[in-house]
């Protein structure tokens, strides 16, 4: 397991910046208005509920003309409220602080003739984001290499070697080839790394849950390296899909969401060829923890 996570340390600051300021409000208004005080630091420590609602209201106009049918008000206000509570979770508390509480799983003596998993997380996340898959994976007694891509704002390619070490280590304890599980972005650093080899012999099964295959409308305002690739019809996702054909991508499941906030218009994350299966009035962080693509993945794993 890798030791150090640039991003856990940024997102620690991050945490403790936002719990300081609602605090701070708090005390500073408490004996004018205790209503004010506490509404204030709800406000605060609730923010991020206000920044997801933008991008619900982006999703729906972005994908009136999309291919998959559109979510309804239904869906979109569940999915939103399931973004908001699992947001925070994953990243203030087991990203920044938890990301180590599940060690990757390779020294077992029982781990051979099970199929072991590498797991590839997505944009501006580290390991700690699989934290209940690994739970899950580590009682069924599957090998398991939870990778951190680093550096976190860098180019998708620089992730190569990383998942590259990830498929010897989970191959060598299992002496099988493994399945990857990829969410968002990794979904698109798996297939820059599949690309390196030339074929899929390496990997039994690439399962990506949110993937930006063909980009986002929201990549349009990141200026960072990754987030760039991943904008629509971008040159990088042109190179990283030429030549592929449709037989290329009958390794692939990918799931992914009418009421995805992060990867819109819907079908973009959807590869010709594949598996592609939709789940209905989710987000994109929740959608990796529903109980339908959990128990899907963990029931592919098993066999």
């Amino acid at each position: 397991m890798q030791q150090h996570s640039a991003l856990a340390r940024l997102q620690k600051t991050v945490t403790f910046c936002l719990l300081a300021c609602a605090l701070a409000w708090l005390a500073w208004h408490w004996s004018a208005s205790p209503v004010l005080a506490v509404g204030g630091s709800m406000a605060i420590l609730l923010a991020h509920a206000l920044f997801l609602a933008l991008e619900f209201v982006a999703l729906y106009f972005v994908s009136r003309h999309d291919s998959t049918p559109p979510p309804s008000v239904f869906e979109l206000a569940k999915a939103w409220l399931g973004e908001v509570a699992a947001a925070p979770l994953v990243f203030c508390w087991r990203q920044p602080f938890r990301w180590k509480q599940v060690p990757d799983h390779l020294q077992a003596p029982d781990l051979a003739g099970r199929r072991g998993v590498v797991f590839i997380h997505g944009f501006v996340c580290n390991r700690g984001f699989w934290t209940p898959w690994l739970l899950a994976l580590r009682q069924r007694g599957h090998a398991f290499v939870a990778v951190n891509l680093e550096p976190v704002f860098g180019s998708i390619d620089d992730y190569a070697a990383t998942i590259d070490k990830a498929v010897q280590q989970v191959t060598q304890a299992t002496g099988m080839a493994p399945i990857l599980v990829c969410h968002s972005m990794g979904g698109l650093a798996a297939r820059a790394w599949l690309r390196t080899q030339g074929q899929q012999a390496r990997v039994a099964h690439v399962i990506t849950i949110g993937t930006p295959h063909r980009g986002t409308w929201l990549g349009r305002f990141s200026h960072l390296p990754n987030g760039r690739q991943m904008r629509l019809q971008s040159q990088w996702l042109g190179e990283l899909g030429r030549g592929a054909t449709a037989d290329h991508h009958a390794g692939f499941t990918c799931w992914y969401s009418n009421c995805d906030n992060i990867v819109f218009p819907t079908s973009t994350a959807t590869l010709p060829g594949a598996d592609n299966k939709l789940v209905h009035g989710v987000a994109h962080v929740d959608m990796a923890f529903t109980p339908e693509v959990m128990s899907w993945c963990l029931a592919r794993i098993a066999s």
